[in-house]
């Protein structure tokens, strides 16, 4: 892919869900003239969808109704994507996550039975992202194993920022570089 131009466009919002990526997509001019015209679109939302909230707490069974939600919002995303790009081919990423919650050092911090919680929470969202990837035709990232190794047994905390649930700069390039390991692979350069 290294020279051919390209243009990006971010159209993420800090603490959407599901529901609001939907909504966008249905509503909001912006977003839907960006994906018409996108050869390339690449989702990354789920996490908001099961935050750790004091009524659940590490409660693993008081998150799982809201995975189904997950998986039906996610394929209507995708489906969404393709009726607006409809006329032209497009790629669709969609990409999971190292942890839902809090990761590395500062997920520690709060104890093992968070940890606990917060590994299966993740395994729960990433493999309906996973699912959907497949079922619809879409390529899949795991980031999980680009932040934590390939057994997921790697401290990720240096890829973090302060507030331990966002990637820093060294996670931003983790990203990308397996972004463009999978472009690459599905869009083969001109």
């Amino acid at each position: 892919m290294a020279g051919i131009p390209a243009a990006t466009s971010n159209e993420a919002v800090g603490g959407f869900t599901t529901v609001d990526v939907l909504h966008q997509l249905s509503s909001t001019s912006a977003s839907i003239d960006e994906v018409k015209s996108a050869r390339l679109v690449e989702i990354e939302v789920g996490a908001n969808d099961v935050p750790h909230s004091s009524s659940c707490g590490t409660n693993v069974d008081c998150y799982l109704p809201r995975i189904t939600e997950i998986k039906s919002n996610l394929h209507d995303i995708v489906n969404r994507v393709h009726e607006l790009t409809a006329g032209h081919a497009v790629d669709v990423v969609l990409l999971d996550y190292w942890s839902v919650w809090l990761g590395g050092q500062y997920a520690h911090e709060q104890g093992q039975a968070y940890v606990d919680a917060a590994a299966t929470v993740t395994d729960e969202v990433n493999t309906v992202i996973r699912e959907v990837a497949a079922q619809t035709g879409s390529a899949y990232i795991d980031l999980r194993e680009a932040f934590k190794g390939p057994d997921y047994n790697y401290d990720e905390t240096h890829y973090l920022a302060p507030d331990g649930d966002h990637p820093n700069a060294a996670g931003h390039e983790k990203i990308a570089a397996a972004l463009v390991e999978v472009v690459q692979k599905r869009i083969p350069a001109a």
